[in-house]
């Protein structure tokens, strides 16, 4: 364990003492992952798992380690497990595939008599992650203001982190821009359009928004994110206002409002004061257009107050709506409705598999700009994580338009 590493995560740094919760979790894992066509190895080459010579393998590395990691915090010790080293992949075996299985059974893995128990390891959400003003702007520094050139190594040129639109062969880069497209599409962003965006990213969709002929302002706050994104509006000749503030303090009226997968954000507390400032800004007539990562609306029912693996590492103060509970917050709250929706969630498992194949490409970069080893397998995991959940249609993406029912 690195010294950098140890400073960062530090709750893999230890293995925890927990013998009695290791022993449980290891009887309870046994009977479980023979339920799952994969192979589990233990390190004296004792194999679990319904799985043949050809299914994806993991093998368990520090059988004790990884039975202590899975017994103090069975949701979030199984990532921190990948990422102290405990279990790796078998050879020849793609982390993604590896974690399909378990993600088409998430649901009912554990067997019913024991899904009771579930209120004993659910964690809730922790207060200091909560998206208030300023534990937003906490939150989006944990993961958005990592480094620019991280995410550059990864991500196509555009720079867009959010899933792609494929059809064929095309690039990376030309899936992004369908992406785009739809939703100014959706949004009716034209020549003249007052077009407000809600997450900037690295300034893509202002970009292209601003070379129809819209008047746009993009806010963020993300302060590496916009310096990189005025730079990219330089670059590209256009005219953005791009300004670092909270959405909740925005002020105008705007023909268009789009927002790409920046609700997850957003925290479920606040989702109806998201939704009340897009209408209050939306001048009559108007178009809205969010991105949204999305789940069932039972599993965000089971979920919504349990605290993850994703949330610890990741995405802090992270929650994925379902398309039932926006249209309960609008009808609530707004005086829009949803007028349209497009899934695009396998489209999102080909994005993160080519993202990740980029990560892993261009690691010797990354871990030249002072990311180790530890980092590695915590982004390997949790892409792979995401694309086994999208592949599975265990999380989805929509693309969803809105507007004022009685206006059109």
């Amino acid at each position: 364990m690195t010294e950098f590493a140890t400073a960062r995560w530090p709750g893999i740094a230890h293995t925890p003492r927990t013998p009695a919760k290791a022993r449980i979790a290891k009887a309870i894992l046994k009977p479980t992952i023979n339920r799952v066509p994969v192979r589990l190895t233990m390190a004296n080459g004792t194999r679990w798992g319904a799985g043949d010579d050809s299914s994806p393998e993991m093998r368990v590395v520090r059988p004790r380690a990884f039975f202590a990691r899975l017994g103090a915090d069975t949701k979030i010790g199984f990532g921190e497990a990948y990422m102290a080293g405990d279990w790796t992949t078998g050879d020849g075996t793609d982390l993604a595939d590896l974690l399909t299985p378990f993600a088409e059974r998430l649901t009912t893995i554990v067997p019913v008599p024991l899904q009771k128990f579930r209120v004993f390891v659910d964690k809730k959400l922790p207060h200091h992650q909560r998206n208030s003003v300023k534990g937003s702007q906490k939150n989006i520094e944990a993961h958005y203001d990592l480094s620019n050139e991280l995410f550059s190594q990864f991500l196509d040129p555009s720079m867009n982190y959010s899933s792609a639109w494929f059809e064929g062969n095309e690039t990376l880069e030309e899936a992004q821009m369908r992406k785009i497209d739809a939703v100014l599409d959706d949004a009716h962003v034209g020549n003249g359009t007052r077009m407000l965006e809600i997450g900037s990213g690295w300034g893509s969709l202002a970009i292209r928004a601003a070379q129809r002929g819209a008047k746009v302002t993009t806010i963020t706050i993300s302060k590496e994110q916009a310096a990189l994104a005025e730079e990219r509006f330089a670059e590209a000749g256009v005219d953005v206002d791009l300004q670092l503030v909270d959405y909740r303090e925005v002020t105008g009226e705007y023909d268009a409002i789009v927002s790409v997968e920046m609700i997850e954000a957003v925290g479920e507390e606040f989702w109806p004061t998201y939704f009340q400032t897009i209408d209050k800004l939306l001048a009559p007539g108007g178009h809205v257009a969010i991105q949204a990562i999305t789940m069932d609306h039972h599993r965000y029912l089971a979920t919504r107050n349990s605290y993850g693996w994703i949330q610890k590492y990741i995405f802090p103060g992270g929650l994925l709506p379902s398309l039932t509970a926006v249209d309960q917050v609008l009808a609530e709250h707004t005086t829009l409705a949803v007028t349209n929706q497009r899934p695009l969630g396998k489209h999102y498992a080909r994005t993160l598999k080519q993202w990740r194949e980029n990560f892993n490409a261009n690691w010797s970069t990354i871990n030249a700009q002072g990311f180790d080893e530890t980092f590695r397998r915590m982004w390997e995991f949790y892409l792979a994580y995401c694309e086994a959940g999208f592949s599975t249609g265990y999380i989805n993406v929509h693309q969803v338009a809105m507007s004022r029912p009685s206006e059109g």
